[in-house]
């Protein structure tokens, strides 16, 4: 009832002002489980694709999501509960890992639709990278559901990081056919198996998307952009150092160069001018008349 109340009060103005266009509707079953394994570009796409089908999809979330205290850490914890998705603590790799399959093979058990992101996390430059093994592979070959590689499109341009306020454009959801892997039926611990059907639904993917592969988890690659952007801030901050001290080098050296003018253009050491009719002038008269007024001499 929540899910549906939630899907009709969002789903419905997302459709309405962003128009998203969907391809291979026709491949999600009407009903039984299925595994849907998506790319993942944008926060929003938990909220896109659930709002272009039928049918209520589950998804796992960060449990922080569930937790955050306060007056709007409730109000999201609602949210996220409304539109379907699964608290996982993240604390522990491991612990998530093991929680998020967990969560997956209970949803499908129910003959529902379960979603998932074997990349693990939001691409961080628009390309597609290497899936994760342990989820989507290992839940997949425990209830033999069948998965449904999907493609999100341009959703990342919608909300860019950092942007408060989304662009209205359309979005783009594209659902390829259903991949069986009953042929690996009882062996989800086998880490090559894991790997091969993993490597098989990003190939899918890779296929309805476009994206450009890269052979790496997305997780490493936001590690070395976040290393080289502080990288970057470092090497920025020492060249304002060097050019602060280059600028305080070249005054110093103005203000040398113009002393050097002003004892060649006749200053003394103390910086007087050597003005021998003034004021020493006047010293040397006053030296002459000593003792009385107006310089008179002594026997006049």
């Amino acid at each position: 009832m929540i899910y549906g109340a939630m899907k009709l009060s969002i789903g419905g103005p997302l459709k309405l002002a962003f128009r998203p266009w969907v391809e291979g509707l026709e491949n999600v079953p009407a009903e039984g489980p299925a595994i849907l394994a998506s790319n993942h570009l944008s926060f929003s796409d938990s909220f896109f694709l659930p709002a272009v089908l039928d049918r209520k999809v589950t998804f796992i979330a960060k449990a922080e999501y569930f937790t955050t205290p306060g007056i709007k850490g409730r109000m999201t914890a609602a949210f996220f509960k409304g539109v379907g998705q699964l608290p996982v603590d993240r604390s522990g790799a491991r612990g998530a890992g093991e929680a998020a399959i967990k969560s997956g093979i209970e949803v499908l058990e129910r003959g529902e639709l379960f979603g998932i992101y074997p990349e693990g996390t939001r691409s961080p430059d628009g390309r597609l990278y290497r899936g994760k093994p342990g989820g989507l592979a290992r839940v997949a070959l425990a209830t033999g559901a069948p998965v449904l590689p999907v493609a999100m499109i341009d959703t990342e341009k919608i909300q860019p990081p950092g942007k408060v306020m989304p662009k209205l454009m359309r979005p783009g959801i594209r659902i390829g056919e259903p991949l069986d892997f009953s042929r690996y039926q009882g062996m989800e611990h086998d880490r090559f198996v894991l790997r091969a059907v993993t490597d098989e639904v990003m190939y899918e993917i890779m296929k309805l998307s476009g994206q450009e592969y890269v052979d790496i988890y997305a997780t490493a690659a936001k590690r070395r952009l976040s290393e080289a952007a502080k990288a970057e801030k470092e090497a920025a901050k020492e060249a304002a150092k060097k050019e602060e001290a280059a600028k305080k080098e070249a005054a110093a050296k103005r203000a040398a160069a113009a002393a050097r003018e002003r004892i060649e253009g006749g200053a003394v050491p103390d910086g007087k001018p050597d003005d021998p009719d003034g004021a020493n002038g006047a010293e040397r008269g006053g030296a002459a008349g000593v003792g009385r007024p107006g310089g008179e001499r002594s026997g006049s």
